[in-house]
């Protein structure tokens, strides 16, 4: 029977999330459960899989952790809301490309409800507003389950970004959901992001059984 359970993990160190997530993936590989875990970290670069050490201008006192994920290097931080989606894709009848624009539509249509205009960008994988970032997707896709996820700037400092080509992009501009919305708080958005996406992966769970019946 299919399962999507949303877990809301609070704030924890990003080498702990990457290690429980490795440690998933067997319990959820072939199944017909998936996992939105919900979580802040405190100040960190990731620098994913293929990461171009020359994208890391000045981190300071920030740590640098190597991630397996897809990408360049990105920074997380309080104040920043991450849905790590970890989904067994067939199951849910997605594959890499579907998944990210799922992904990339959730916000757009979270934000335009919120009466802010967005897109995402064929050349740059995220969202944007007045082209500056507001979200980031990185992923990795084993044994047939996607884990790492999204990552969406709320209420946050933004600085740290400065120390880096944020996604490898040198000059990139980001943004924040406060700058646009000034009452967005991170639970908030959590939580209707992430309601949201539960009740469109269970649609496609079931599109993808009636499919096979008919």
């Amino acid at each position: 029977m299919t399962e999507v359970t949303i877990l809301d993990r609070g704030t924890e160190p990003y080498a702990h999330t990457h290690r429980e997530m490795q440690a998933n993936i067997e319990q959820l590989k072939q199944g017909e459960r998936a996992e939105i875990w919900l979580v802040q970290h405190p100040p960190v670069f990731t620098q994913g899989q293929a990461g171009k050490a020359e994208h890391i201008l000045n981190p300071g006192d920030i740590p640098v952790i190597q991630s397996d994920r897809g990408g360049q290097v990105t920074y997380h931080g309080p104040g920043q809301v991450i849905l790590y989606t970890l989904i067994p894709l067939k199951h849910f009848a997605l594959n890499v490309r579907s998944l990210v624009t799922l992904l990339e539509n959730l916000v757009i249509h979270r934000l335009h409800r919120d009466g802010v205009s967005a897109c995402a960008r064929t050349d740059a994988p995220g969202v944007y507003v007045d082209h500056q970032k507001i979200a980031s997707l990185g992923l990795r896709i084993r044994h047939g389950v996607s884990y790492h996820g999204l990552a969406v700037n709320v209420s946050m400092d933004l600085e740290p970004f400065s120390r880096i080509n944020p996604c490898g992009y040198e000059g990139l501009q980001v943004t924040q959901w406060s700058d646009w919305v000034q009452e967005a708080s991170p639970a908030q958005v959590a939580d209707e992001l992430s309601r949201d996406f539960k009740d469109q992966l269970l649609d496609l769970a079931r599109h993808r059984v009636a499919s096979e019946t008919q």
